[in-house]
């Protein structure tokens, strides 16, 4: 299924801001919400599609790349937003920005909540550097990294507290991972509200911690991870995997694996965008009188044909040998730009035959243009 425009889903134009982005989307998620629509599947589904516009709108870096590949640009990307993310999840990152709806209540699908919300603990973020060759990059590819990362403890599954052990509430926040202080001003009473501080938001503490990973419920640990990298990817670009970044303490929610690409110079193509650039040098005789060539591809070679009198500095296009873009079906080109090599050493049978043919005619030069660099005659080849 095609999906929408994330512009669209929400609401709002291009060039909203933050804060109309955070404020468009907390519409949504009110109107489409569960606890107002029971039972209304479409409902649902427009929510979850909200929370999976806002979770990409409100990211710099996600934003950027949605704003320049489009939905094609947030491929192999692990699962971006909503669309990767249960009713919890939604829940647990994006609660705190609908206030007090629904008469007080807290968010929750099929049913209204304690008034308190509870915090979830969320993993932090993985940064990682994954080196490409120019065929990988021109073919997409599949690479498995292993990552030294927190991951959920095993011995207590992650809960933190020994086997049979139990939780309690907390004493000082009496379950509900808030405190309320009152203070006196000269205007009267002000009443603040704040994270406990004892247990941390959670509203619970465990009464026995486990011994292996000390109550948190994460340790120090590696994992194997499959990353599918799209086709047409370039220097710079950072993907993200969705739940592979360090587990949450105590089954909280994992932070997200990014992945910073980086190119391996090629040794005879570079790049440029789409398109790929070979620099062939040819002996005077071969420009002058016609020869076949086979110049490097991202898959093999390619034969080229040079006409009798190539001039240096001539481009020959081979169409679609490039790279493939991102959000788009075609193909870059391969531009094969000609040189002439000119000999430093000669024999004097050499010389006395060079010379020779610089009396004749047809060996003085006969400019058509003055004399361009290289990028030039580029801009003009495609400006034509």
């Amino acid at each position: 299924m095609t999906k929408r425009d994330y512009y669209e889903i929400l609401e709002i134009s291009r060039d909203a801001s933050d804060v109309e982005i955070k404020k468009a989307y907390r519409k949504m998620a009110l109107k489409h919400h569960p606890d107002k629509n029971p039972d209304d599947a479409k409902a649902e589904e427009k929510f979850k599609e909200a929370a999976e516009a806002y979770e990409v709108l409100r990211d710099p870096n996600k934003k950027a790349r949605y704003d320049r590949y489009g939905h094609d640009g947030l491929r192999g990307a692990g699962g971006f937003g909503g669309g990767g993310m249960s009713m919890d999840d939604i829940f647990s990152q994006f609660g705190d920005i609908f206030g007090e709806a629904f008469g007080g209540f807290g968010f929750g699908g099929g049913g209204p909540r304690s008034r308190s919300r509870r915090r979830v603990n969320r993993g932090s973020n993985i940064r990682v550097k994954v080196k490409l060759r120019l065929d990988e990059i021109a073919n997409g590819v599949e690479k498995k990294i292993k990552v030294n990362k927190y991951i959920q403890c095993n011995a207590c599954d992650g809960s933190g507290a020994k086997n049979g052990s139990s939780f309690s509430a907390c004493s000082t926040c009496n379950g509900s991972g808030q405190v309320t202080q009152v203070t006196n001003t000269f205007l009267g009473q002000m009443q603040t509200t704040s994270t406990c501080p004892y247990c941390g938001g959670e509203g619970q503490v465990i009464t026995d911690k486990c011994n292996e990973c000390a109550g948190n419920g994460i340790v120090k640990g590696e994992d194997i991870i499959s990353i599918n990298i799209p086709a047409g990817v370039a220097e710079g670009m950072q993907l993200s995997v969705s739940g592979k970044g360090n587990a949450g303490a105590r089954g909280g929610i994992p932070g997200d694996l990014l992945v910073l690409i980086e190119e391996i110079p090629h040794k005879e193509l570079q790049r440029d965008g789409g398109n790929l650039i070979y620099h062939k040098y040819l002996s005077f005789p071969e420009a002058a009188l016609g020869t076949s060539i086979e110049v490097p591809t991202i898959n093999g070679k390619a034969k080229v044909k040079i006409e009798p009198g190539t001039q240096a500095g001539k481009i020959l296009r081979l169409k679609e040998k490039g790279l493939p873009g991102i959000n788009s079906y075609g193909r870059g080109d391969l531009m094969v730009n000609i040189n002439v090599w000119t000999p430093k050493d000669m024999s004097n049978e050499e010389k006395e035959l060079m010379e020779q043919l610089m009396e004749s005619e047809n060996f003085q030069p006969k400019p058509t243009q003055k004399d361009k660099s290289f990028f030039d005659r580029m801009k003009e080849y495609f400006t034509s």
